[in-house]
Parts: C-alpha cells; structure tokens; sequence
C-alpha cells in the first residue's frame, strides 16, 4: 500500500469513527440534565410544589364525599359523582389559572437564580460544561418537573375519584357519552395540551430568573406573568388581543371534550402556546450566554 493510501484510508477510518458534531453538545446537556434533576430531588421547593400537585385533588374528592352537591359552574362539574374520570378534568378546570403555574414558577423561577445566590454558577460555567449545554440541561429539568407536577395531579386525582366512584363513561360537553377507555384517551390528551401551555409560563420563569438572578423575584413575576393575562382578558375593550393570550389557552382542551371534536380552538392554542414557549426560552438562552459571571 502507497502512503498515498495509506493515509487515506487512516482518514477514512477516522471519519467514521469521529463522532458526530452534535453528540458531545448532546451528551453534555444530558449529564447536566441529570445533574439538575439530582439538584431538584435535594431541594424543598421540588417537594413542596408536587406535593400540592398531589394533595389538591385529594382534598378535592374528600370533600365531595363529606359534602353534597359539587362545582356545577365547572366544566363537567355537574357529573363529578358519576365517574371517577370527570374529577381530573375538573381539578384540571380550577387548578389551570393559578394552581399549577404557582407549581411551575417554584422551580422555573429558580432554576438558574438559584445558582447566583449560592455562588454556584461561576464555578459550572468556567470549570464544567459549555454554557449552552448548561442552559439546555435547566431548561429540561423544568419541563420535567413541570410535565410531573401536571402528571401528578391528574394521577392522584383520577385513582382517587375512580376508588370513589367507579371507572365509567363520561358526559361530553355536547351531550353524549364517551366510553370510559376513551375519556381516558382524552384526558392523556387534555394533559398533553394543557401542558404545552403551562411551559410557556415555566419558559417565562427561566427567563426571569435568568436576568434577575433573584429567586423570590422571578417566581413572584412568573405568577404574576400568568395572573395579569387573565386580568388583562377580563377588561372590557380587549376582545381583539385575547385570542392571543396564554390564560385563553388554558381552556383548549374542552374542544376535546366535545362530540364530534372541535379541533380549531386547540390547533389555535397549540400554535400561540409555542410561541410563547419558544421566544422567551430563546431571550433566556442568549442572556445565558452573554451573562457576566464575575459577580456570581
């Protein structure tokens, strides 16, 4: 073999043994992702906000069954006592405005101002990964953590209403009844809606938290992001921009709950709540990465 060869074929072998340019970035995010998901296991905020995600609809069906009558002014509300699937959809309904984005801003709003009050960032950023990396493995753990506490609810509140009042079909918003596999169905898809909104306000929460570098301030101002919404929705004279606010994204899903399916206020929805998951999240990477440290 000519060293002309030779060395060709050892270039070869090489090209294919490199790894792809993505895949250090890629492992490096996963290992800070880990890392994070560790940290948020370690910290009381973790705990106190999936426990309120678990303990709401456990009071929720506790108290039905001390007391008669229910939320008929809630969406299916009226039926919560004749099956055990109409319950997460309900605490669903009362929990969607304030309930779990004060779960969410627990940990978005900390998730990277935390590591400015422990003094903690400097060190991650000039002696571990890359700082888009960094950001990236944040920014999963509190879509994970998000994504729980959502789970967490519907879960608990389903075992518990379903021991109460049995796995049966649900009433549809238009009438009919819906197979209880199917409502099932509907309400993995509900959380699947639901959720991608709630992000959008967990995605404001990095981003405060990324510029304030104070955690009481950016979960203070990731609530007060989603309560002025639905305060702004509420005032006469703001018919035009509601369609374009994420509290009118909240209640998507009872397109879901009707027969046929109204598919138009969810496709709206999902298209609006990505828009606000995606430009704040991007405003937070960039600050992340032009972010002086020196101080931290």
């Amino acid at each position: 073999m000519t060293r002309t060869a030779a060395t060709t074929a050892a270039a070869a072998v090489g090209a294919v043994a490199a790894p792809r340019p993505l895949a250090a970035p890629l492992r490096g995010a996963l290992r800070v992702y880990k890392w994070e998901l560790l940290k948020l296991r370690a910290q009381k905020r973790t705990y106190l906000g999936l426990g309120l995600a678990a303990l709401v609809p456990i009071a929720f069906v506790v108290a039905l069954i001390f007391k008669s009558g229910g939320p008929s002014d809630i969406v299916l509300g009226r039926y919560i006592r004749e099956s055990g699937l109409a319950t997460p959809f309900v605490v669903l309904e009362f929990m969607a405005i304030w309930g779990l984005p004060l779960i969410t801003a627990l940990v978005a709003g900390d998730i990277v101002a935390s590591e400015s009050h422990n003094g903690t960032l400097k060190t991650i950023l000039t002696r571990s990964r890359d700082r888009g990396e960094v950001f990236a493995g944040k920014l999963l753990a509190t879509i994970t953590y998000t994504a729980a506490a959502v789970a967490l609810m519907a879960g608990v509140g389903l075992a518990a209403a379903t021991a109460e009042w049995g796995w049966k079909p649900l009433v549809s918003l238009s009438g009919p009844r819906v197979s209880a596999d199917r409502s099932l169905v509907l309400l993995l898809a509900t959380l699947g809606i639901y959720l991608l909104v709630l992000l959008g306000v967990a995605a404001f929460g990095v981003l405060i938290s990324t510029v304030t570098r104070n955690s009481a301030a950016a979960v203070v101002s990731t609530l007060m992001f989603a309560l002025l919404m639905q305060l702004v929705g509420a005032l006469p004279g703001t018919e035009s921009v509601r369609p374009y606010l994420l509290s009118n994204q909240f209640v998507a899903w009872h397109g879901l709950l009707r027969v046929p399916v109204d598919w138009a206020p969810i496709t709206h929805a999902l298209w609006i709540a990505a828009l606000y998951l995606a430009v704040p999240a991007f405003a937070a990477y960039l600050v992340f990465l032009r972010r002086d440290v020196a101080g931290d």
